[in-house]
């Protein structure tokens, strides 16, 4: 069965240590034109998950009684999974870019990142942190992060922290939604590997896979959102 977004209020959640500005810039575009109605709610660093939750419950109180769809960037996308499986009357789609683990984190590259720029962050200071991670990063994701790390200073690690132990919906577990999920991975991305949209995609019943690269992100964040609903468009066909 298709899945219809117009009128539908959607929530994008971003990844760890983004923001709501990227989120929007990848996902808004897409959305609009199937006439959702976008919300992109900023992270809350010092309460980053359960502030996540608070957002999804918020709109699905403002929504209802219709249902909403959910989805985000990496954490963001682990946390709008895991509302949709306990939510499963409230929710019609789960949109989600770039997943980074599957169950407890354990040693996923994204968690260990997390770990480390938590590490690096208090012990070096903002600065000279962020010259760290620019040096390292494609200067296009070098320019997101600058941002969004100075506008979650100083409660940035403790973000960081939280998001590197938070356990993401299990195999098992996405066996049971019971919506469409459509899923974007990266596959020149380390962090996200593309084996965690596949693992993902193979476990929901109803869920399909499209691939992009770092450079496309780069070039139009908008690509995620685009290839986000085409998955999506597929897994409800």
């Amino acid at each position: 069965m298709a899945v219809h977004l117009r009128g539908v209020t959607t929530v994008l959640l971003p990844g760890t240590g983004s923001d709501h500005e990227f989120v929007q810039r990848a996902f808004s575009a897409a959305l609009h034109d199937v006439g959702a109605s976008v919300l992109t709610p900023p992270p809350q660093p010092h309460r980053l998950v359960e502030a996540y939750r608070e957002d999804l419950d918020h709109a699905a109180r403002a929504a209802a009684p219709m249902p909403i769809a959910v989805g985000g960037v990496s954490i963001g996308a682990a946390v709008a999974a895991a509302w949709a499986l306990s939510h499963p009357h409230r929710v019609v789609a789960v949109l989600a870019a770039l997943p980074a683990w599957t169950g407890a984190p354990e040693a996923a590259p994204a968690a260990l990142a997390a770990r480390y720029s938590a590490k690096l962050l208090r012990r070096d200071g903002l600065v000279a942190a962020t010259a760290q991670m620019q040096a390292s990063t494609p200067n296009w994701l070098a320019e997101e992060l600058t941002r969004s790390w100075a506008g979650q200073w100083p409660w940035l690690p403790d973000a960081m922290d939280e998001a590197s132990c938070y356990v993401a919906p299990t195999r098992s577990a996405l066996s049971g939604l019971t919506v469409p999920m459509g899923v974007v991975s990266a596959t020149d991305d380390l962090v996200h590997p593309v084996e965690v949209g596949i693992e993902w995609v193979s476990a929901a019943p109803r869920a399909s896979l499209r691939t992009v690269t770092l450079d496309q992100i780069g070039t139009d964040p908008a690509v995620l959102g685009a290839q986000c609903l085409a998955a999506l468009r597929d897994a409800g066909a």
